[in-house]
């Protein structure tokens, strides 16, 4: 009996010992690089280097040990990272086809679906995002002009700031709210006070999201998504959160459709009814669930980056308080008190300029950017990229190279101004991207900043709230932001 027992065991694991084996094997032969694959560190079988954090330290670690560009396995599949000014231009400008197209990202796809502006690929991204530039331009250049939103919503962010009486308060909402106003106002047709419960709750959702998207564990759920659903984790929270945001975004199609004109659109939800109302191309994707998630891409795209860089703004004119006041100084010289700036002001302020540019620079707000997928068998650095391979292009790493800039690691307005103190324009300036695949909102961010900041400094001294301290911590999330803070902003 005893005897026959341990040959039992010794059968069971033997079975475990050799099923273990033929797994590890096939994963071996399954997960095989391609030959001239980039290179990249020795991973894991099953898990590859799911323990590897790409943050901008880690990221730079491996650029130094393998190249600009290199590999890392997430599961089964092998993502590639792009590193440096150099070579992120040769794969974003200089070959314009080969990474257009988006890879799945199951953390949002529960919502995006494929659809959208931001994660839809071929014709159908072609036809949407033509549409959306299309329709901003129109709604943004004409009598209701972006300029002339953002002037208007400029007013109202100064007016709220000053009933803060030289008290220290928290401006990261205050600042979501003015940004995301403008974007709500060309989308929808009107603003929303900034009291109003529904946008603030819209608010908190979605920075919520956008800082559990950049944990760990959430980015984990991407390379096991079939088996982390059913799981508790920040991943159930963020498409919950993005769920919650549909909802409220559906209500304002829903009251669009009550009243809309076809022959008077007042706003892009009312054009694009219009579209979904000719029926011409079922191809194109204009349909109720498109404009949605295209109606949520195009708030997220409109808020975020600007409104984050904003903060740093702040953060970066307490910091260096000297700089503040040679922008203010540079303000009352061109502007005055008497009016409000106005995007033709800007020529003539080179030194603001390239203040804001330097903030875009060192607040670096999206380090990795968004993935993109090789569309096609491409090369790139010798390296052999089959089609379908998701790419990263590390912004960060052209933000701060050393072969480009001077001082990478210092805020430096002087990057932006040549010997004669104008502004100059830096092609490894690249906080949007580049390529066909750049930020849809860029346009918009850049008037946003240039408008917004000189309004706040033309009309107070900022400065932190007593007994505290500037804090340029950075909040790790899909996009880098600075922590919590609090300021006192004194009349001017």
């Amino acid at each position: 009996m005893i005897v026959q027992a341990v040959l039992d065991c010794f059968d069971v694991n033997s079975c475990l010992v050799f099923i273990f084996a033929f797994l590890l094997v096939t994963d071996i032969i399954k997960n095989r690089p391609p030959a001239n694959f980039p290179p990249g560190p020795w991973s894991l079988p099953f898990l590859g280097n799911v323990f590897t954090v790409p943050d901008a330290k880690s990221m730079d670690k491996m650029a130094q040990d393998y190249g600009p560009v290199y590999s890392l396995r997430r599961g089964s599949k092998r993502d590639v990272y792009i590193s440096g000014y150099k070579m992120v231009r040769e794969a974003l400008i200089n070959q314009p086809d080969s990474f257009t197209e988006r890879p799945i990202v199951p953390l949002f796809h529960s919502v995006s679906k494929g659809l959208g502006l931001t994660l839809s690929n071929g014709y159908l991204w072609k036809v949407q995002r033509k549409f959306a530039n299309t329709h901003l331009r129109y709604f943004g250049e004409g009598t209701k002009g972006l300029e002339h939103y953002i002037q208007l919503e400029s007013n109202f962010l100064c007016e709220a700031i000053k009933e803060e009486q030289g008290r220290g308060f928290n401006p990261h909402y205050i600042l979501n709210n003015a940004v995301g106003n403008v974007i709500s106002s060309v989308v929808f047709g009107h603003r929303f006070e900034y009291s109003d419960g529904t946008f603030q709750k819209l608010l908190r959702l979605d920075n919520e999201a956008v800082v559990l998207s950049g944990s760990a564990r959430a980015q984990l759920y991407d390379v096991f998504p079939g088996i982390l659903k059913y799981l508790p984790g920040p991943h159930q929270t963020i498409q919950s959160n993005y769920r919650q945001i549909a909802d409220i975004l559906q209500v304002e199609i829903d009251k669009h459709r009550e009243d809309w004109d076809p022959l008077n659109p007042r706003d892009y939800i009312d054009a694009y009814l219009t579209e979904i109302n000719k029926e011409e191309d079922p191809r194109a994707g204009f349909n109720t669930d498109n404009l949605l998630v295209c109606t949520l891409d195009l708030i997220e795209a409109g808020m975020e980056t600007a409104a984050t860089t904003l903060r740093w703004g702040l953060v970066y004119m307490i910091k260096y308080p000297e700089i503040q006041v040679k922008v203010q100084a540079e303000i009352d010289r061109v502007i005055g008190q008497s009016r409000q700036a106005n995007m033709s002001d800007r020529p003539n302020m080179p030194y603001t300029d390239a203040v804001i540019h330097e903030i875009q620079r060192m607040g670096n707000i999206l380090p990795l950017g968004f993935p993109k997928m090789a569309s096609k068998d491409t090369t790139l650095g010798g390296y052999f990229i089959p089609k379908g391979t998701a790419i990263n292009t590390i912004l960060s790493s052209v933000l701060v190279d050393k072969t480009v800039w001077e001082t990478p690691e210092t805020f430096n307005p002087d990057h932006f101004l040549d010997s004669n103190r104008q502004f100059r324009k830096r092609d490894a300036f690249m906080p949007f991207s580049a390529g066909k695949r750049g930020c849809l909102g860029e346009r918009l961010a850049r008037m946003e900043l240039f408008l917004f900041f000189s309004s706040l400094l033309q009309h107070f001294s900022i400065s932190m709230a007593p007994g505290a301290v500037p804090n340029v911590q950075r909040v790790l999330g899909f996009t880098h932001s600075p922590g919590e803070f609090h300021v006192r902003a004194l009349p001017r």
